[in-house]
């Protein structure tokens, strides 16, 4: 593995490396491969009745909602889709007929809220739920933006030259991203999930020279950490204000862009880990305030339906130093903060057998007394029983 930074041009790349042993840490681990295959319940029982009557149509994809096991809250769906769940239950909305801005909304919701890497799968069967092409394609321009922004998907550019993150810190416009690494904007189609076009980053769109010294060492640093941690993971820096400054004396920010994605739907399980980093450039301290936010997402769906929705706020803070020594010291944090936090998710999941699966059952009755099993007759019940129905006479 090999990296280096260009003499010229005031950007830096990270050269391709060589194939690697792919390490344990972060790979999201595979179900098992016991037992029969089933598919996740289609989603067509999670849409109110008032959609399926007026449909009909049956679902095939592997899939399901957020709402099957989280640990944390699950979106809430939109104000109709509620009020239709709702009056679903009283028996009074089978026959209402939903408009066409009732129908692009849960659409909106359902493909929004996706699990990880499953939103084609989604997208293909509420495409048949609505038989509608205007209000489906009105949906999904809605909707892709939104979770590839979320999800933080990472496409790879025309040119071969690397990968782009969707994220709101490289957002030009609707549809243009750019990527500081390489200092070129790709245009984006967003419910294809490719690049569709690539320009070279205008001068406007590029922090100063004294901003992207820091940027590019920060990238540098940070590009061999992912390499080691996160098989096919990806990351970006971006500035995110004074991107003008051009020599010492004002304070700047920048921002880390981390995302790992892993999906095998021919083994039933999908998953990403993301997280995202500010860090806060103060001269007058001398200081840079570190504040992230790590986020995973797993989903499995052999023989049953299972999701795990995180996330986690972290912060720290270092010396500002030379680009070189402040993008290594950023970097040991960021590794600390995230392999304690996944060491955290390793630990309670070994617990679940022992301790979290045996909570959700009652350890004992609400006398507060194990049963005695060993003597019954002690109990009244017994002895009750025993002279109505005359036993030991």
């Amino acid at each position: 593995m090999t990296r280096h930074h260009p003499q010229g041009g005031g950007r830096c790349e990270v050269a391709p490396h060589k194939k690697r042993p792919t390490p344990s840490v972060r790979s999201l681990p595979r179900p098992s491969s016991t037992g029969t295959a089933r598919q996740a319940p289609p989603a067509a029982r999670l849409l109110p009745r008032a959609v399926r009557a007026a449909t009909h149509q049956s679902l095939s994809p592997p899939y399901a909602s957020r709402s099957a096991h989280s640990t944390s809250a699950s979106p809430h769906p939109p104000p109709r889709l509620r009020a239709h769940q709702m009056s679903d239950e009283d028996g009074a909305g089978a026959g209402e007929q939903l408009s066409d801005d009732q129908k692009r909304e849960i659409a909106v919701w359902f493909l929004a809220n996706a699990p990880t890497g499953e939103i084609h799968y989604v997208a293909k069967d509420v495409r048949a739920l609505l038989q509608d092409e205007a209000v489906y394609e009105a949906a999904a321009a809605e909707a892709y933006p939104e979770y590839n922004k979320a999800h933080l998907v990472s496409l790879e550019l025309p040119d071969r030259s690397g990968d782009i993150i969707i994220t709101t810190y490289g957002e030009l416009d609707k549809n243009d991203y750019i990527d500081p690494r390489t200092a070129q904007v790709a245009t984006v189609d967003h419910v294809k999930q490719t690049c569709t076009k690539l320009r070279p980053a205008l001068d406007e769109e590029l922090p100063s020279a004294y901003i992207e010294e820091f940027r590019c060492a920060i990238d540098i640093e940070l590009s061999k950490y992912v390499c080691e941690a996160y098989p096919k993971g990806v990351c970006a820096v971006y500035c995110t204000s004074g991107k003008d400054i051009e020599e010492p004396g004002a304070d700047f920010g920048l921002a880390v862009v981390i995302s790992a994605a892993r999906r095998s739907p021919q083994n039933f399980c999908n998953g990403n880990w993301r997280s995202v980093w500010t860090l806060e450039f103060s001269y007058a301290f001398q200081l840079v305030e570190i504040k992230g936010k790590i986020q995973v997402g797993a989903h499995y769906f052999e023989e049953g339906n299972v999701q795990l929705d995180t996330d986690v706020d972290r912060k720290d803070s270092t010396l500002m130093q030379t680009p070189e020594d402040t993008a290594v010291s950023v970097t040991n944090i960021i590794r600390h903060q995230e392999t304690e936090y996944f060491s955290s998710l390793e630990e309670s999941y070994s617990k679940l057998s022992d301790a979290t699966f045996k909570d959700l059952r009652r350890k004992l009755p609400v006398t507060r007394t194990l049963f005695p099993w060993h003597n019954t007759v002690a109990l009244t019940l017994t002895r009750d029983l025993a002279k109505e129905l005359a036993i030991g006479k």
